[in-house]
């Protein structure tokens, strides 16, 4: 464990994992604020639990139909290029949120368009993002580099909703209805940011593989995937997981119907699972899990599931801040553990495709997640969705650790 710290700081002497690190800071950050404007706008809108959900849906359909190509196209191109292109089509959301709110438009079907264009960049950011990111520092710096870029991740995560509330309650208050283009505009800011410092990045990007394209080659990750139970295991865990135990599309009936807070509220409860999840981040960092990885994984998911029933449970906006709080803590634990297995038992021409499978997976969880408790939440009530969805989560983390005994004993990360 001594040599984490010095891992820690040689991962910053990169100067292009540090341009990597900066472009996906400031891409989330603007995501983030992006979206507690538009969560909050189209609740207050429609008052509609389902349409929260169907937020997430329009971004997972487009990533879902995209997501296995995308991967294809990582393992085939500059992977450089493919990142500038998904931050542009990226860039087109908050920019077409932005041109809708400043015409006032009072329907929601244009902003689940907008959704899907972040749902088509994110397929190929996701996948293509992970696969380089292994490639900008040397292999034993590579865990440190990965708990320094989540740390980094989580602090946009953190400061993200926070800032989009803030600006949010300040714009509307100094221009009624314009609360949601001002943070639309800064989005778009900081995405122009992001993509200057992509084009910074000067390490070889470029896959080796140049065979001919089939589709077989496209399910080339799926089928390394299911060769490799521990890697099967940790991805579909964190799937079923999240996509019954994810609160995050009912925050902002939360913030107004049951915690009775204001759009600044609802940036703290979304922020909530970023300090967690940045505390989190920075102590693997600086001392990385090397043994007994599987545990730790399967101790991070049950914590996740516990924390989202007392969440549920909560009518007191400290106490759910708290639960969200461990909540994040028990998500990076998990994000740690399966993110090193995908990069570190993946070879190089299969890693944007195995990259993709994992992304997948992840979007599932996270975007049909939402679109799930969108719609349990119109069947039974946001408290009764949370609580089930907490409860499923630890029936699943139970079920695994009985059908899946390899992650379950999994040590060193390298362990075949």
């Amino acid at each position: 464990m001594k040599s984490a710290a010095p891992g820690f700081r040689l991962a910053l002497g990169y100067a292009d994992f540090r341009c990597f690190v900066v472009a996906r800071f400031c891409s989330t950050l603007a995501w983030q604020m992006t979206g507690v404007a538009v969560g909050w706008q189209v609740y207050a809108l429609t008052h509609s639990a389902l349409d929260l959900g169907l937020l997430g849906l329009a971004q997972f359909l487009p990533f879902l139909c995209l997501i296995l190509p995308a991967g294809q196209v990582a393992d085939r191109h500059d992977r450089k290029k493919v990142c500038l292109g998904a931050f542009a089509a990226e860039m087109l959301c908050p920019a077409a949120l932005l041109v809708f709110s400043l015409l006032g438009m009072r329907i929601v079907s244009p902003v689940f368009v907008a959704m899907a264009l972040y749902g088509a960049g994110r397929a190929f950011w996701m996948p293509t993002g992970q696969a380089m990111l292994v490639n900008l520092v040397p292999e034993q710096v590579f865990p440190s580099a990965v708990g320094f870029s989540a740390t980094s991740f989580q602090i946009a995560s953190i400061s993200g909703p926070a800032l989009g509330g803030i600006l949010f309650a300040i714009a509307d208050t100094l221009a009624p209805g314009r609360g949601a283009a001002a943070v639309y505009g800064v989005a778009v800011l900081l995405w122009i940011i992001a993509l200057l410092a992509l084009l910074r990045i000067k390490s070889a990007s470029r896959a080796t593989q140049r065979v001919a394209a089939s589709l077989s080659d496209v399910f080339g990750g799926l089928r390394f995937v299911f060769s490799q139970k521990p890697l099967l295991g940790a991805i579909s865990l964190d799937l079923f997981a999240v996509l019954f135990g994810g609160a995050t599309a009912l925050l902002p009936i939360y913030a107004q119907d049951i915690l009775h807070t204001d759009p600044s509220g609802l940036g703290l409860l979304r922020a909530a699972p970023g300090i967690g999840a940045a505390l989190t981040g920075a102590t693997l960092a600086w001392r990385p899990i090397r043994r007994r990885a599987g545990r730790w994984m399967f101790g991070g998911v049950l914590a996740f599931g516990c924390a989202t029933i007392v969440f549920g449970l909560s009518h007191s906006m400290w106490l759910s801040v708290g639960a969200l709080l461990v909540l994040g803590v028990g998500d990076m634990l998990s994000v740690f553990v399966r993110q090193l297995l995908v990069q570190l038992q993946t070879p190089d021409e299969l890693r944007g495709r195995v990259s993709a499978v994992n992304s997948m997976f992840v979007g599932t969880s996270n975007e049909l997640g939402e679109f799930e408790s969108g719609v349990t939440a119109r069947w039974w009530g946001p408290v009764p969705a949370v609580i089930v969805g907490g409860a499923v989560c630890i029936v699943v983390v139970l079920s695994y650790l009985w059908l899946f005994p390899q992650l379950r004993k999994l040590d060193r990360m390298r362990q075949q």
